[in-house]
C-alpha cells in the first residue's frame, strides 16, 4: 500500500451500524480494516460484532444496550435513540484521552465531534447518502421544525428521540473532513455551500472474487435488487415493464415489497415478473441476469450497482445511484422518475444484447480497477492523512 501521509496513532471508529453483515455494515467493517491493517486501530464501537477478521479486544459491541427498551416507539424513534446512545458512548471514549483521531458517521456524532474539537483531535465523518437538505435551499429551522421543537410532555420527549436536521447540519460543520460516497452525494454538499476542500471522496467497494461473472443467461432477464419502495423507482419500473411487453423476457425483483408499491405490483403481476423476497444468494441471482435495472432517485452509492457490475452485468440506472455507471460504456444512464426513458433503455438492452454484453465486460473492468475494498481502504487512509494535516 502506498504511503498515504501522516496517519493516526490510535483511532477511535464509531458507527450505529453493525460491524460486518450486509449493506452499510459491510462498509463499516471494511473501513475499520483500513486502520486495523495499518496498526493504529484503537477501538471500534458498533451495535454488533459480526466478523472475525479484527480481534474482539479491539471491538466494543453494544449488542445488549438499554435503548432496546424503546423498540416499541417506532423505527424512526428507535433508530434515532440508538444513534444518540452510540454518540454518548463515543463522546465518553473520546474524552478518555486514549485516542488521537475520530472516525464516525453522519447522524451518530454531534456529541463525539464536539468532544474531538475540544481535545483538538482531527475527525472524519462518513456520509451514507446526500446532504440533509438534498440540494434544496432551506433555512436552519423551518416553520414545521420550529413547531416540533416547541412540543412538550410525552410528544416532546418522543420528538427528541429523532435525529434532527439541525443536528446533522452541526455535524457537517464540526467534522474536520467529510467522506463522500459518490460524486452525486458530493454535489449536494457543494450546492449547500460546503467548501470542496472539506470533502474527500471514498466511494464504496465490492469483493470481485465473490461477485464474479457466470455463463451468459439463456433467457433475457433484467434484475432489480433492493428494497421495493417508491424512492428506488419500483413503480416506474413495473409500469414500464408492463408497457413494453417484451417476448421471452423476465423481470426479477429481489427484495421485500413495501405496502407503498403493492398497488403497482398487483397491477403488473404476471408470468414475466418474479418477486423473490429477501435472499442471501444475491451473487447467484445476479449471474442469471442479462442486466441490472435500478432506477433509484436518491442513493449514497448503491452497493448493488457495484455487485452487478462485478458480475459482468451492464447497468440501467441513474446518476443518483453512484459511480459504477459510465453512460454508454458500462451501461445506460436514465433520469430518475422518467418512465419513458427507463422503458427505452430496457428495450435497447433486449434488442442489442451483444452491445450490452460488451458493456457488462467494461463494467466488470471498471469496478476491478477502481472499486474493490482495497481501493476503498486506500482512499480512507488518504483521508486520514488529509484530516491530520488540516489540524496540525
Amino acid at each position: 500500500m502506498p504511503d498515504a501521509g501522516p496517519l493516526p496513532r490510535a483511532l477511535l471508529y464509531s458507527t450505529s451500524a453493525r460491524i460486518g453483515g450486509s449493506g452499510l455494515d459491510v462498509s463499516a467493517l471494511e473501513g475499520i480494516k483500513a486502520s486495523a491493517a495499518a496498526g493504529f486501530l484503537g477501538r471500534a464501537i458498533g451495535y454488533a460484532n459480526q466478523q472475525k477478521d479484527i480481534p474482539r479486544s479491539k471491538i466494543r459491541s453494544l449488542a445488549w444496550h438499554p435503548v432496546r427498551l424503546l423498540s416499541g416507539q417506532g423505527s424512526a424513534r428507535y433508530y434515532g435513540a440508538k444513534k444518540q446512545y452510540v454518540d454518548w458512548i463515543t463522546a465518553r471514549e473520546v474524552n478518555s484521552g486514549r485516542y488521537d483521531f475520530l472516525h464516525t458517521w453522519s447522524g451518530d456524532a454531534v456529541r463525539s465531534l464536539i468532544a474531538a474539537r475540544q481535545r483538538e483531535i482531527p475527525s472524519v465523518m462518513d456520509i451514507p447518502t446526500w446532504h440533509r437538505n438534498k440540494g434544496l435551499q432551506k433555512p436552519f429551522l423551518t416553520k414545521t421544525e420550529r413547531e416540533a421543537s416547541e412540543l412538550r410532555g410525552m410528544a416532546g420527549w418522543k420528538h427528541r428521540l429523532l435525529i434532527s436536521r439541525q443536528q446533522m447540519l452541526m455535524e457537517y460543520e464540526l467534522a474536520t473532513l467529510l467522506f463522500m460516497p459518490s460524486r452525486c452525494s458530493a454535489a449536494t454538499f457543494l450546492d449547500a455551500g460546503i467548501p470542496p476542500e472539506r470533502l474527500h471522496y471514498t466511494g464504496r467497494g465490492v469483493d470481485v472474487t465473490r461477485y464474479a461473472p457466470g455463463p451468459p443467461p439463456e433467457k433475457f432477464r433484467l434484475i432489480f435488487v433492493g428494497a421495493l419502495i417508491r424512492r428506488k423507482g419500483v413503480p416506474q419500473l413495473l409500469r414500464a415493464w408492463k408497457k413494453l411487453g417484451l417476448k421471452d423476457a423476465e423481470l426479477v425483483l429481489v427484495g421485500e415489497p413495501h405496502p407503498e408499491v403493492r398497488q403497482e405490483l398487483d397491477a403488473c403481476a404476471g408470468p414475466s415478473v418474479r418477486v423473490t423476497g429477501f435472499t442471501p444468494n444475491v451473487p447467484e441471482l445476479l449471474r442469471t441476469a442479462s442486466a441490472l435495472v435500478f432506477p433509484s432517485e436518491c442513493e449514497g452509492f448503491a452497493k448493488v450497482t457495484l455487485e452487478a457490475a462485478a458480475c459482468g452485468l451492464p447497468l440501467i440506472t441513474t446518476r443518483e445511484s453512484g459511480d459504477a455507471l459510465i453512460d454508454g460504456v458500462t451501461g445506460r444512464q436514465i433520469p430518475p422518475n422518467n418512465e419513458d426513458a427507463l422503458a427505452a433503455a430496457m428495450e435497447e438492452a433486449w434488442k442489442n444484447r451483444d452491445l450490452f454484453a460488451r458493456m457488462g465486460v467494461a463494467a466488470r473492468g471498471h469496478v476491478a480497477a477502481n472499486f474493490t475494498w482495497e481501493h476503498f481502504r486506500r482512499r480512507i487512509l488518504t483521508g486520514y492523512a488529509l484530516a491530520k494535516e488540516r489540524i496540525s
